[in-house]
């Protein structure tokens, strides 16, 4: 069995597309060579800057010899039919068999296709790859018409064995495949031919070539920390800085260096940034001191006078960058100072959206939802507004301006020089958070309200433009906006319904639509008439339905309030939908945590499910008890009779749901059955009441076993219509001690 050698050199391959590179050109070839009846035993994947890089072990020497037998027409079916059956299979009339069928004599074809060696087979793969390769973005040069990411200039493809190595001819677009590469560019740039892959792995060590881009992020990450251990220091990790300097060169050599004292007051996040995204350098933190000053670049050659020219040139450009740098810093600091007036009126000019306002006119939506949400989390009233007027007045700045990254960490130190307190400044810097399932969750109480207040201020106004994610487009980010909800508030255990929130964040958000469609009325017109904390109260207190929003103005003589109102009410409706929309994100998260969908939709099915909390904290109280034989054997009970009584109801047109009587009992198996919902129905009330759900699912788990009886040694539909709708009757108390906890029909199996 040989193995199959395959490089592709060019020009300079970018970083950031060499990872799927690796795995694409793994895929494509591999998977053409079994389309093609070849099989192998293992294959890597490798790159660098200026190679990509496969070896197949194990591949078959022949594709295999294939026989098929194909039924074709009738032998009396017309000519026709005939002949597009051999255009089909490729034969003659002659190269044809008759054989008794069912319905008379019928044509088969006996079809042999040869089996083909494997260096034809793996140069018709190879110029396919290389001509549909999938690369982000590519180039054509020269007079050809071949695409590839940069300047393709030759091409191994070697299948080697005990006999030897044996190039496999192929041409394409005028580069000739060969046996031949090159090393280093600087270091070793001479050609050298390989035999396979161990002597090609080989050689290019000695070239100063690392191949295989995991080796050179170890290099990297173990030279960098050995310097930095030398000056007592630490390398803060950057694990996706790393895989990009590991993409940028072939011979890995570091390099560390001193940042200038005239620097180091910069605030370590600056530091850490512009090192990174100007010159990826890695940041080198002292412990002692906890700043950053030193830093790490990794060169990709090694020099007579180890590396001090470089870095001598590397100070000079991290210089001239860290002086920007300290020039925004100082500027931003004293807009900060003098209480950042200037950046908040420039956010008036910053639009948002053009159907939902300015991002001045968002942090006053999210100020106003941050005044609501803040008792609900424990979060001073005054201080939650106060953040989510500052959170992002960090846009405007300089400094933010040149690192957008920055955004919420300068706010924080923004908001500290203007002299706010500790927990505006965080909420300043964390309110974006979580900005992934991965990311941390913000936990102070004022964050956590400013954090809510922005996301479902973004939720709720794409919902109210009818801009919503469909399929995998999602170019708002509002699944992200959704889970970052759900975290926050499973995070912290907090108690509240959503919808009273979404409707007050609905109605500011139609009065921002308003205002941009009226030039003749100002914002501080309307405002005065319209206080969100009424309706959010009212709707709590159930003064004001879900499903018909009305609300008392103050004054109605306004016609922009009214046109507000008018467009409130025409929209409420989205905000069931949009709850819909946490609930699928919901099961999603749930999800991962081991919790079945149809368990989920069961308890969404119940009251009160726009309090998150309550149905997580439901559908984990019942997913404990499914996974025991009285928890399964019960929902099948509970099934069964609902299933019934369903039945009945719609045969009968009558509802069954009042009335059943022990006195109408006529076997010891119902008789139990009345005594164990006697006992059971209370204990579920009352562990419902206290939230209890552990102990619902308890007393409901009691129900099991006289349920199982009741329908072994019963019939429901006996002839004697009085039992007959007493025992219907008691079916509907089955029904409706399950209810209590969640919609048991919904659970499947």
């Amino acid at each position: 069995m040989p193995d199959l050698l395959i490089e592709l050199f060019s020009e300079e391959i970018p970083a950031r597309m060499q990872a799927r590179a690796r795995e694409d050109l793994r895929k494509l070839v591999t998977d053409g060579l079994v389309e093609a009846g070849l099989t192998y035993g293992s294959a890597g994947a490798f790159s660098t800057p200026r190679r990509l890089t496969l070896a197949v072990e194990g591949l078959t020497a022949n594709s295999p010899t294939t026989r098929e037998e194909r039924k074709g027409p009738r032998t009396d079916a017309p000519e026709a039919a005939l002949e597009g059956f051999l255009r089909s299979t490729g034969l003659t009339r002659e190269q044809l068999e008759a054989r008794d069928d069912k319905k008379g004599q019928v044509w088969f074809a006996t079809i042999e296709r040869p089996g083909r060696p494997a260096a034809a087979i793996v140069a018709e793969v190879l110029d396919s790859t290389i001509r549909n390769f999938p690369w982000p973005k590519s180039m054509r040069w020269g007079a050809g018409s071949l695409r590839w990411v940069r300047p393709l200039h030759s091409i191994i493809c070697l299948l080697s064995d005990e006999a030897g190595a044996t190039v496999v001819p192929l041409t394409v677009e005028g580069i000739a495949v060969g046996n031949t590469t090159r090393g280093h560019r600087f270091l070793s740039p001479e050609p050298f031919t390989v035999t396979g892959f161990d002597d090609y792995a080989a050689k290019l060590r000695r070239a100063h070539v690392i191949l295989d881009s995991a080796e050179r992020e170890a290099a990297i990450r173990q030279g960098a920390e050995n310097l930095a251990f030398a000056r007592g220091w630490e390398i803060v990790r950057d694990d996706g800085l790393l895989s990009e300097v590991a993409g940028l060169v072939e011979w890995p050599v570091p390099l560390m260096g001193v940042i200038e004292q005239r620097f180091l007051d910069l605030p370590p996040e600056v530091l850490q940034t512009s090192m990174k995204e100007h010159q990826k350098f890695f940041s080198a933190r002292n412990p002692k001191t906890g700043r950053i000053e030193g830093f790490v670049t990794v060169a990709n050659i090694e020099t007579p006078d180890d590396g001090a020219t470089i870095l001598a040139g590397n100070q000079r450009v991290l210089a001239a960058r860290l002086s920007d740098a300290a020039f925004f810093w100082e500027n931003d600091l004293r807009e900060a100072k003098a209480g950042m007036g200037a950046w908040a009126e420039g956010l008036k000019s910053v639009t948002f959206h053009n159907k939902l306002g300015s991002q001045a006119d968002r942090i006053e939506r999210i100020a106003a939802l941050a005044r609501e949400i803040a008792p609900l989390v424990g979060a001073d009233t005054d201080q939650a507004e106060q953040a989510a007027k500052l959170a992002k007045l960090d846009l405007r700045s300089a400094m933010v301006g040149e690192f957008p990254e920055l955004q919420g960490t300068m706010g924080r130190y923004y908001a500290l020089a203007a002299g706010q307190p500790e927990a505006v400044a965080d909420a300043a810097r964390d309110h974006y958070s979580p900005l992934g399932p991965s990311d941390a969750v913000p936990t102070a109480p004022v964050s956590v309200a400013v954090a809510l207040a922005d996301k479902i201020d973004t939720l709720t106004g794409f919902w109210a433009i009818d801009e919503k994610p469909t399929g995998s487009k999602d170019p708002y980010a509002l699944r992200r906006a959704a889970l970052g909800v759900i975290r926050l508030v499973q995070n912290r255990g907090i108690r509240f319904d959503l919808i009273p929130l979404m409707y007050v964040a609905l109605l500011n958000i139609q009065l921002t639509r308003i205002h941009l469609a009226s030039v003749e009325r100002e914002w501080r017109e309307i405002a005065p008439y319209v206080n969100p904390g009424v309706w959010f109260s009212k709707l709590k207190r159930g003064e004001i339905s879900e499903q018909k929003v009305q609300i008392e103005l103050q004054s109605s003589d306004l016609g922009l309030v009214e046109d507000a109102i008018a467009a409130f009410k025409n929209r409420a409706s989205e905000v069931p939908d949009l709850l819909s929309f946490l609930h699928d994100r919901l099961k999603v998260y749930l999800r991962d945590q081991g919790i079945r969908h149809d368990i989920i939709d069961a308890v969404l099915a119940q009251p009160g499910n726009d309090d998150l909390v309550l149905v997580v904290n439901r559908a984990i109280a019942l997913n404990a008890m499914l996974q025991t034989d009285d928890g399964r054997n019960l929902t099948q009970g509970l099934k069964r009779a609902g299933n019934i009584l369903a039945q009945a109801e719609e045969k009968d047109g009558v509802e069954y749901s009042f009335g059943a009587d022990p006195k109408f009992a006529e076997t010891d198996e119902e008789r139990a059955l009345f005594a164990a919902l006697d006992t059971a129905e209370p204990a579920i009330k009352a562990a419902i009441a206290a939230e209890d759900f552990p102990a619902a699912m308890t007393a409901i788990a009691h129900l099991r076993a006289p349920i199982d009886a009741f329908f072994e040694a019963v019939q429901v539909n006996t002839d004697n219509q009085i039992v007959r709708r007493n025992r219907l009757n008691l079916l509907h108390r089955i029904r409706a001690a399950g209810q209590q906890i969640a919609d048991f029909t919904k659970v499947e199996g």
